[in-house]
């Protein structure tokens, strides 16, 4: 299986190296493209990759495309490829806003296409991303690709409508968790933990609290009612959470992501 990426930034390369690790396909099976010769260069350095400026080149190398560029480069760099990818390849993008019916547009001729979004926590391994195919992708091919996948994270099919609530719920998600953790860090500084420890106590509280979601399978609210005990520290903290607006503005926060992934 070869395996191929135009555009190898942050988002990328965390997807090439879980790809990697996990055994799903050898260096020499993976090529990349990128505009930034700094970038190819590091790439080719940490994972003995193969690696090209052409992105025509990678495009006839790949059995899976992976289109990793941002979205206002997509209609640039599918012209320039479009007469290389057949059928015969699958074509996977992970650019907010851009539908199944555009990309088709841009290609101008039926081609296997599946539409992701995946996030950041790929660079740990513990990615999560949305996928959803176009008419032409078999379930062999879905499978394909959600097994490729599966080396940086879980993946879910879902239909498109809800493409653009995964950007917000789970492609954006982990800078608003991010600042949630670097608060919680801040104020634990603020009464006299030293820095690093604050971010070590925020961060697992966040991941080991994500987890207990996951795996016991409980509702989130029963999980917060079994740390509130009556009269105590940690329900006084919640009641100055909801006065200060916490569930309202994350809500918010989620809803402009959604408007936003939309119009783009």
């Amino acid at each position: 299986m070869k395996i191929g990426f135009i555009g190898c930034g942050n988002m990328g390369g965390a997807m090439m190296q879980g790809i990697l690790d996990s055994g799903k396909c050898t260096p020499r099976e993976l090529m990349a493209s990128d505009a930034l010769e700094k970038a190819l260069a590091a790439r080719k350095e940490e994972m003995g990759i193969l690696t090209t400026k052409d992105n025509k080149e990678v495009a006839a190398f790949a059995d899976v495309l992976f289109l990793a560029v941002k979205p206002q480069y997509y209609a640039s760099v599918i012209e320039e490829i479009r007469d290389t990818v057949g059928m015969g390849q699958i074509v996977v993008t992970i650019a907010p806003g851009k539908t199944l019916e555009w990309l088709a547009s841009q290609f101008g001729k039926p081609l296997k296409i599946i539409r992701t979004m995946p996030n950041t926590p790929a660079m740990v391994k513990e990615g999560m991303m949305g996928m959803c195919p176009n008419e032409q992708v078999t379930a062999g091919d879905l499978e394909t690709v959600r097994d490729i996948c599966s080396g940086f994270g879980r993946t879910e099919i879902i239909a498109e409508h809800l493409m653009d609530v995964v950007t917000a719920v789970s492609g954006s998600s982990p800078a608003y968790v991010f600042l949630f953790i670097e608060a919680m860090a801040d104020a634990a500084v603020a009464d006299g933990m030293p820095r690093a420890q604050a971010y070590t106590f925020a961060a697992q509280a966040v991941l080991g609290s994500a987890k207990m979601v996951l795996e016991t399978g409980k509702h989130p609210g029963e999980l917060k009612d079994m740390v509130c005990s009556p009269g105590g520290t940690t329900i006084e903290a919640v009641r100055v959470l909801e006065e200060k607006g916490l569930r309202s503005a994350v809500f918010e926060a989620v809803k402009a992501c959604v408007k936003k992934s939309r119009d783009m």
